[in-house]
């Protein structure tokens, strides 16, 4: 008798062992793969390149990767990999004269130079690890990018603490980007430029001086809060700690100064000189997000978020979005922004700035301005992923558009589809 229950037990403690092992929830069942894709469209008469005043025509097309692959039970690589190009009517003012002679060199005229596109790579793996009781999540992230006069080099780690039944969490991510220029700079600003067409009194002679420092660091600490407050409503709260040195400056944005006289090719104005920023940023974003569950049909999703830095910039930003599932396959996304900010005490508009300043800038994205982005989007979603692409499933089909104004005259519009298979 001793014998059996001496068995049973050793088969129960097992049995218990295995069952403890094979009921494990793994973090990520499945290999799952994102296919992204985007293109967008902008439109606008205030143009960096050409000193506040010139076409902002540009479009950019991008295509990006996401697999995550679970590793074992706890931990899961992802990998990012994008490619994005871009065609600018703006940015190809670099060098307005490299172009068809046959036409008039206008800010508002693209070039047709090497300026004119660039393409952007980048590379993003990240590894995540999950305790066992699913309560602690550590994280360690790199990232890689390059384009024709920038290239970044990035990495950092994040620790995120769940409690109280999981309805609380605690978040904290620490990333440093280390980048570096390649500066290109104005045609006329180059050594030795010449041209016989130039226009204007007495002889163009800009006082400029290349930048001898190309490096660009930025440091960031980003803390979260987020707590379900009951069945139907969850909050949460981010703050981010940002500091930027280095070449914060665009080498090839022009400045126009209004105590120099002005010097023309056709109706291209020369730079006086580009633009002048501090070698240091501090940013502050303070963000809160609010979503309520209405009933199986709608849920709202309200963000806020507010913006300081040493620059001068302060910025509220407001969204709402409404999901609407239509049955048990789609789902509606309407959605609205509203931003609005405060000059830069740096941002001079054309021919405002005063050549005796230390920093000076007319780019816009550095003004006063209020903006709208109106949304909407469809998602397919299928659990059990009916639809096959050879050994995956089909989980997920998302399609978005969005318009976006801003009331100095820059318009631009997105669309973007995504698709997620699982194995």
């Amino acid at each position: 008798m001793k014998k059996i229950l001496s068995i049973i037990f050793l088969l129960s403690s097992l049995l218990t062992v295995a069952q403890e092992t094979s009921y494990k929830k793994r973090v990520l069942e499945s290999t799952e793969i994102d296919a992204l894709f985007s293109y967008y469209n902008q439109d606008g008469e205030h143009a960096a390149v050409t000193g506040g005043e010139g076409s902002e025509e540009l479009d950019n097309s991008t295509a990006t990767l996401l697999v995550r692959l679970p590793i074992n039970e706890d931990d899961v690589l992802t990998v990012d990999v994008g490619i994005s190009a871009y065609s600018s009517a703006s940015s190809s003012n670099i060098n307005p004269l490299d172009g068809d002679f046959t036409t008039t060199v206008s800010p508002y005229i693209a070039s047709s130079g090497a300026s004119q596109s660039d393409v952007l790579t980048h590379v993003a793996p990240s590894y995540q690890h999950s305790s066992d009781d699913r309560n602690k999540i550590w994280n360690v992230n790199t990232y890689f990018s390059k384009e024709y006069d920038y290239s970044s080099i990035g990495f950092g780690v994040g620790y995120s603490y769940l409690f109280n039944e999981k309805n609380t969490e605690l978040s904290a991510n620490i990333k440093v980007y280390l980048d570096t220029w390649n500066p290109q700079y104005p045609v006329e600003l180059n050594s030795g430029f010449f041209d016989s067409r130039i226009e204007g009194e007495g002889t163009y002679s800009p006082n400029f001086i290349a930048f001898d420092n190309e490096n660009r660091n930025t440091y960031s600490l980003s803390l979260g809060f987020s707590q379900i407050l009951s069945k139907r409503l969850q909050g949460s709260i981010s703050v981010d700690l940002v500091t930027q040195n280095g070449l914060l400056s665009t080498s090839f944005q022009r400045v126009y100064f209004a105590d120099v006289d002005d010097f023309f090719i056709d109706d291209f104005q020369l730079a006086d000189d580009v633009e002048q920023l501090p070698d240091s940023r501090f940013k502050l974003p303070i963000g809160g997000r609010l979503n309520y569950y209405l009933n199986d049909t709608f849920i709202v999703k309200s963000y806020y978020r507010y913006y300081t830095d040493d620059w001068g910039i302060s910025a509220h930003t407001a969204s709402v979005e409404v999901p609407v599932k239509l049955g048990s396959l789609f789902t509606l996304y309407p959605n609205y922004r509203f931003y609005t900010q405060s000059a830069s005490e740096h941002f001079n508009a054309k021919e405002v700035a005063f050549s005796t300043l230390e920093y000076y800038t007319s780019d816009y994205d550095l003004s006063k301005f209020n903006a709208h982005q109106y949304g909407l989007g469809i998602r397919y979603k299928d659990i059990f992923t009916t639809a096959k692409l050879l050994t995956f499933g089909l989980k997920t089909i998302d399609f978005r558009f969005s318009k976006y104004d801003r009331n100095d005259g820059l318009d631009s519009y997105i669309f973007s589809f995504g698709t997620t298979f699982v194995r």
